[in-house]
């Protein structure tokens, strides 16, 4: 939604809009000049011929979205918008589950460096832009394409990338093999002479990629140097030896491989991928490191499914394999903390302590019997207790952990700084 306000406010738009908190990103916003409320009530003095956007994510029972239902304002969803700005452009298109804000910033990132060019809407801050947002002057667009909602069967691209189709957002989906019909339609939505670039072993053709087996797309060799990740890309045609990777973890090595074929797919030669993917930087909240210290190391990620938290967690191993982990976790949504409690436990149990935080609602309300206790209750490891929010960081200081990390897709982003500023000078 942010990306979608600053790309109206800049090109002249008078952009205003609302959230629930106040955050680091709405203070930039705010900072751009663009006028946002934090208080969910009926607006006054807005034109009826404003064009309203709104994310699926909002309550139903928002104030400030019924009042512009009850009054003829024109609505559409952020999906819908990002599907017109693309309707006329080369459109480069990336879903999954997981993983789609990783890859569409490699992308818009290699592109930009190499001085392709593109426009770019992301679902994450990038760390080498400051933003979610990227204005080219070509006619190339890379679109983080999303499955919530089915948001993502706006789109037609012209190059498609699908990095994951595991079960999530069960709540809109029921069950799995609907959600995999939207991948289903999606895909079909290729325009005619258009690519399919997809994780090797999902049911959909198209040309695969994968890090870990034999692909059409593949990484080899492997390793780690100094904190990155090396290895080589090869397809068939082209090999790019010795590629070297800031962000940690196979995932992300996976990630960039189908950037890079995308990449290659458009002329872009290989000389200068190489140095683009040297040069990336990450993404906000994605296996960001924020203390890297003798004393001490912490690390910000967003993941809040049981696969994302798995990888996470590999990633963290493969780097620091000698250090106890301590993991604070906010669960995302009741209905995901009940869909997945079994895996959630599971996954949460192979880390060396935990601190869990209440469940953080978004859009929902509260479910009978799902709660962050009767997700500590599934949980094997002993090293295990729930923290109220406001108390974690007296703990921590009390802990004094050589090895942090904080992940969830909620507001546990607020607890960053102060963890920071804590560790730093602790």
């Amino acid at each position: 939604m942010s990306a979608l306000a600053r790309y109206f406010a800049k090109r002249g738009c008078i952009v205003s809009g609302y959230d629930k908190t106040r955050t680091n990103l709405t203070i930039a916003l705010e900072n751009e000049g663009i006028s946002i409320s934090y208080l969910d009530e009926s607006p006054v003095g807005i034109d009826s011929n404003t064009l309203v956007v709104y994310t699926p994510a909002i309550p139903k029972n928002s104030q400030i979205l019924n009042h512009f239902k009850e009054n003829g304002f024109s609505l559409k969803k952020r999906s819908e918008v990002l599907g017109i700005i693309s309707r006329g452009m080369f459109c480069i298109a990336v879903a999954g589950t997981h993983g789609k804000t990783t890859t569409s910033s490699m992308i818009a990132h290699i592109l930009t460096d190499t001085g392709y060019g593109c426009t770019a809407f992301l679902g994450g801050i990038t760390s080498n832009y400051n933003s979610n947002v990227l204005f080219g002057k070509n006619n190339v667009v890379v679109v983080e394409a999303d499955e919530y909602d089915r948001s993502f069967l706006t789109l037609h691209p012209d190059i498609t990338v699908i990095t994951s189709m595991d079960a999530d957002h069960l709540d809109i989906y029921g069950d799995e093999f609907h959600l995999h019909e939207s991948f289903h339609l999606f895909a079909g939505q290729l325009k005619e002479g258009g690519k399919i670039f997809i994780k090797d072993g999902l049911p959909i053709a198209g040309i695969t990629y994968t890090a870990t087996t034999e692909s059409q797309l593949t990484a080899k060799h492997i390793h780690v140097e100094e904190g990155n990740f090396v290895f080589d890309f090869e397809d068939g045609y082209t090999t790019i030896k010795d590629l070297v990777l800031g962000m940690a973890g196979k995932h992300n090595v996976e990630n960039v491989v189908a950037a890079i074929g995308v990449c290659l797919s458009l002329g872009i030669p290989a000389k200068s991928i190489k140095k683009a993917v040297a040069s990336f930087k990450g993404v906000k909240r994605r296996f960001e490191k924020i203390v890297n210290t003798a004393a001490h190391i912490y690390i910000d990620d967003y993941a809040h499914h049981p696969e994302e938290l798995r990888a996470c967690f590999d990633a963290v191993r493969q780097l620091h394999p000698d250090k106890k982990m301590t993991v604070i976790f906010q669960p995302h949504l009741f209905s995901r903390t009940r869909d997945f409690a079994d895996e959630f436990a599971k996954v949460l149990s192979t880390v060396d302590e935990l601190i869990l935080l209440d469940i953080y609602p978004a859009r929902e309300l509260p479910i009978e019997g799902v709660t962050a206790q009767m997700l500590l209750d599934k949980i094997s490891l002993e090293n295990a207790n729930i923290c109220g929010k406001d108390s974690v960081l007296e703990l921590i200081k009390s802990k004094n952990p050589s090895l942090l990390l904080t992940v969830g897709a909620g507001d546990i982003d607020t607890l960053v700084e102060p963890l920071k500023n804590l560790l730093n000078h602790a």
